[in-house]
């Protein structure tokens, strides 16, 4: 007689669940304009032409508040490549996200300077010095790769459509005029001779390059908008990032003029202080002009129902570049003007700064933006062209 075993069969055992972190996949290379937006706060605000009681340490702390962003996204974006790297190679290929590469190296360059200018009343003067060195060193190589490998992709890996030209394609082409910017803050640590001359040159040299591939892309853009009407309101906010070239050079022709005499020989080193205020002058006129007609969008688009989005950041840097611009012709020229430009455009920047940091905090609490986006789970087949 066959005995037949009966075998009980237990409930699984249930676990506690584990704490989610949030997804890392869709942390895209757009991240890093929080750094960038929260280090030209302190950049900005020691340049203003005027003196308030605790800016100065204000300042410091949001350089401080900068520096640990940095770290932040740059672990979390190590993260992303490691866990996801189908997704990261995906951005490399996806039209829409690869211009935003460009602000890894304005991040680093940027939290950089604002060491210098801010930071050194906690770090010291050579442990300052070495924090911008790395991260200035860093930030150029990387820009300069950048400013010719994303129009690389664009040329040949993504398709184009007639008419899409967004201003976020400054992005790839901005770092080298960062760079630009801020050198004259280690030029001025150089003895004098071939490395510090060479160095200006060097910046005047990356400056030329971001000043007349924004002349390439500049009339594209418009061209759209005048064509094709407004941008959607999600990406309304990018229509400041066209001010970013242009406060950018204004800060760096006279930055750099300052560190000209002494490095260069004297007749250049006069022209290069008549420069400053020769092309400052009529830029910074073309850069209220853009940001009048970029403010009457995005009101615009507010009143449409425009939510918030990380392109909202955009209204940081680049008006940052502005304050610092109109900060440097006030030096240069004497003009009260420009320094009332200069806290004014500040006063904006810090409002911009404080609701575009406030949204994103809750945000990431939410956990809505490390959310997929609608639709946008890879590269689109019809924007990526085959080798």
């Amino acid at each position: 007689m066959a005995i037949h075993e009966r075998t009980a069969i237990r409930p699984p055992i249930t676990l506690p669940d584990a704490p989610r972190l949030p997804s890392l996949r869709h942390f895209g290379p757009n991240w890093y304009a929080t750094v960038m937006g929260t280090a030209i706060v302190a950049s900005a605000g020691t340049a203003l032409p005027v003196d308030v009681p605790g800016l100065r340490g204000a300042c410091t702390v949001v350089w401080a508040l900068s520096a640990v962003l940095l770290v932040a996204v740059l672990t979390a974006r190590a993260g992303h490549w490691r866990h996801h790297r189908d997704q990261a190679r995906a951005h490399l290929l996806d039209p829409a996200v690869a211009p935003f590469l460009g602000c890894l190296p304005m991040a680093l360059l940027a939290v950089g300077g604002a060491t210098m200018v801010a930071g050194t009343p906690v770090l010291g003067e050579r442990a300052a010095l070495l924090v911008d060195v790395v991260l200035y060193s860093a930030g150029s190589v990387l820009g300069l790769g950048v400013a010719v490998a994303v129009p690389y992709l664009m040329v040949v890996r993504h398709r184009i459509d007639v008419g899409s030209a967004a201003p976020a394609w400054l992005l790839p082409l901005v770092p080298p005029l960062v760079s630009a910017a801020l050198g004259p803050l280690l030029i001025r640590e150089l003895p004098a001779g071939q490395g510090r001359e060479a160095l200006l040159l060097g910046c005047y040299a990356m400056a030329g390059l971001t000043v007349l591939a924004t002349l390439a892309v500049l009339p594209l853009v418009l061209a759209r908008l005048l064509h094709h009407g407004p941008l959607p309101l999600a990406l309304t906010p990018t229509l400041f990032l066209v001010l970013g070239p242009l406060g950018q050079s204004v800060t760096a022709v006279n930055q750099l003029a300052d560190v000209a005499p002494g490095t260069v020989g004297a007749p250049y080193a006069n022209g290069l202080g008549a420069l400053a205020v020769l092309y400052g002058v009529p830029v910074m006129g073309f850069a209220l002009l853009w940001l009048a007609l970029s403010t009457a969008l995005t009101v615009r688009a507010v009143r449409a129902g425009m939510g918030f989005a990380m392109t909202w950041w955009g209204f940081t840097f680049p008006l940052g570049t502005c304050v610092t611009g109109a900060a440097g012709l006030a030096r240069h020229t004497g003009l009260h003007a420009f320094g009332w430009l200069a806290e004014a455009l500040f006063v904006c920047l810090a409002a911009a700064w404080v609701v575009a940091g406030t949204r994103t905090v809750r945000g990431l609490v939410g956990g809505t933006l490390l959310a997929a986006p609608p639709g946008r789970n890879g590269p689109r087949p019809a924007a990526v062209r085959t080798a």
